[in-house]
Parts: C-alpha cells; structure tokens; sequence
C-alpha cells in the first residue's frame, strides 16, 4: 500500500498538514499573509488507486465565513480539467468546525480546491487568446507588490466606456471563470450581441485584479495582506497599486458601465449588489441599475432577485469599495456580481455545484443583458 502525501507547493496551494493515519487526514488552511483572512484551500492527494480518503478540514469556526461551510461541498478533480462535488460534511463542534471529505481515488492522485482553481498559467493562454483576435489591445496598467503584471484588454469602437474587472478577491476563482466566458463571447465575430457592443461601447477588461494573492493562495487579500475592495477611496503604491493604476486609467476613459465580478461563500445563490447609499445617487442611475438587475433575472433562471446583500441607506455607501466608488466618482452604472462557492439552490446540481460552466454561461446572460441596456446608457452620456 502506497502511503498518502498531500501537498500544496504550487499555484494557489494552501493547506496544513497536522497528521496523517493511513488514509486520513487532519489538516488547516493557512491565513492570508499579514492577515486573518482564511478560508480558500488547493492541495493534492496521491495514495494508491482505490483508497478511501477521509480528509479532515479543522478550525474553520475561526474562518473569515464560517457561514459558508454548512452545506458547502469540497470541489475534486483527478484530471484537473473536470470538477466535480466530494461528498463533504460540516461539524461546527469538532476540532473548532471540521469540514470532513471522504473520496475514493479511481487514479493515484486527486486535487481538492474551496472552488475551481483558475492558475496564473491559464491567465496568459487566456491573455494570448484574447490579443490573438482583432481588435483587441492589451494595456499593462502597472505591476502588483510581488511584481506581476495587472493586464487590461481592451477593445470596441464605441464611445460607451465599460469595464469588467474581478478577482478583488483571489479566492473567488470563480469570478475569473466569469471573464473567460465574457471575452469568448466579445470576441466572437459572429455572435450580434457581441457585435452590437463593440460598436457601442469600449471595453476595459480586468481579467484579475489581484494575481499575487491568487498565487499565493489567498481568500481575499494581496500580498500584504490588503483587502482590495477596500482601498477604492484613498488606493497607494504601497498598499494597493493593484487599485492604484485600475482607478488612474479609469479616470481617463470615464466610466459608464461597471461590473465587479465576485463570489459569496455563504449566500447560494446568483445576486447582484449596487450603489444605493452613494451620496450623489441620481434616479435615472439607480433606476437603470434595477432594470438591468430585473432583465438579468427574467434572461437567466440562475439569476434571482430574492437573496442578496442589504442595501446602504441614502448617504451610507461604503466609498472604500469599488461598486460605490465607481458610481459615486463616475457618474456609473455600477454593480458587485456575486456567485456562489456552494450552489444555486434555485437550481442546484448535485454533480458539480456552481461551476466554472456555468460561470461562463452567466457571463454571457450579462453581457446580452447589457446589450439591451445600450440606449439608457447612451442617452446618459
């Protein structure tokens, strides 16, 4: 018998090993650095083909969302291609809140993840892919603390600034799921919802604000332990020039449209979050945020309108995230998109949860939704 090793030295890995017994496990997560922030794991197993694994996930009541793990399933792939749901349990009361895996190996190694992972590899063949097409630029904005490039892809011929960005929050990887899904679409010179965009609009996408902390295996932080979506008011060079160079191209193209894509670890469902509280709210730019969230909804049964966050009171936005700066700073249609770690419960599947297929299905419901949204946008400017 094969003894098990589980390892995490790679692109996004984050595990702790405290023991190993035959073929189960007791493991942690490690924080986020310079920070208390902890709940994305990635780590590989390899022990014999057929071995019953029993993984032991401890101290998750002391996570950043202890919420997000009763009814949560780990993601398993022996491929690293396909992801699918281990069967998993959640006991708050065991070792501090254990998160228990239990999967048989039909190969000789298996990859556990919090979600789909999206590496910085798969990053560059998605840049190449996107510059490969015409009409499409790549603009390196400036470079993170761990010096790794902050790209933006732009393209269209329209005058309606737009821009994408996600990953904020390295952890939700889904979120960069989201993006490939939208710029296969964009980039489809065939599709007329995609035509009829880039003749309206141009478009800035961020594929992934924060390429250290996903490298890192971080939840939610870059490599100094900053939370990104805080920084939006006041960003620096020392602390957030992630923020710092987005904002400063921002300034100069103006902003009429703005989606910051996103994950929720507790909340199983599909939601958007605007800008209620910003204290230069218009009527004709919060009521064009609801018709798209309510077009959203009718256009996708994986979006809803019932589950979300509460929204600020008039004055009360949070201006150190980038949804209420955005719009306050901009004059924007702005809005936070949030997926789940678990699964839309509207419409659940118990094979792969929500998904990297799914992310990308989304992308485009948004993105034809935003096609509809074209004349508001236009008569704004």
């Amino acid at each position: 018998m094969t003894a098990m090793t589980i390892n995490a030295a790679f692109d996004s890995g984050n595990i702790v090993v405290h023991a190993i017994k035959g073929q189960d496990a007791t493991l942690a997560i490690r924080k986020d650095n310079q920070s208390d922030f902890f709940q994305w794991f990635h780590f590989r197993v390899a022990a014999q083909a057929g071995a019953e694994l029993v993984l032991r996930i401890t101290g998750l009541a002391a996570a950043a969302y202890p919420d997000g793990w009763p009814g949560y399933a780990a993601r398993v792939s022996e491929d690293r291609e396909q992801w699918t749901c281990a069967p998993s349990s959640y006991d708050p009361h065991a070792q501090g809140g254990t998160l228990t895996i239990r999967y048989r190996l039909t190969a000789d190694a298996a990859w556990f993840a919090y979600f789909a992972p999206y590496s910085l590899e798969r990053h560059q063949d998605l840049i190449a892919q996107a510059v490969g097409c015409e009409g499409v630029a790549l603009r390196q904005l400036g470079i993170s603390l761990d010096g790794r490039p902050i790209d933006c892809l732009e393209m269209g011929t329209g005058s309606i600034p737009v821009w994408l960005i996600a990953r904020q929050h390295p952890g939700e990887s889904m979120a960069q799921w989201w993006m490939e899904g939208a710029l296969d679409m964009l980039t489809d010179p065939a599709d007329p919802h995609a035509r009829a965009l880039r003749a309206a609009c141009r478009f800035h996408i961020v594929p992934n604000m924060n390429p250290d902390g996903s490298f890192r295996g971080h939840l939610r932080t870059n490599a100094a332990g900053i939370n990104l979506n805080r920084e939006w008011h006041d960003p620096s060079a020392e602390r957030s020039p992630e923020v710092l160079c987005v904002r400063r191209r921002m300034d100069e193209t103006g902003v009429a449209f703005a989606m910051d894509v996103h994950g929720d670890e507790a909340i199983p469902a599909v939601f958007l979050a605007g800008f209620e509280g910003i204290p230069s709210l218009r009527e004709g730019q919060i009521a064009a945020f609801r018709r798209y969230r309510d077009r959203l909804a009718a256009r996708t049964p994986d979006f809803q309108t019932r589950r979300g966050y509460p929204e600020a009171a008039p004055g009360k936005a949070n201006l150190s995230m980038a949804t209420a700066q955005i719009a306050e700073r901009y004059g924007a249609v702005a809005m936070t998109l949030e997926m789940p770690f678990k699964d839309n419960d509207d419409l659940p599947d118990p094979t792969q949860g929500w998904s990297p297929d799914r992310s990308r299905l989304l992308a485009r419901a948004c993105l034809e939704t935003l096609a509809e949204l074209l004349p508001e946008l236009e008569a704004g400017r």
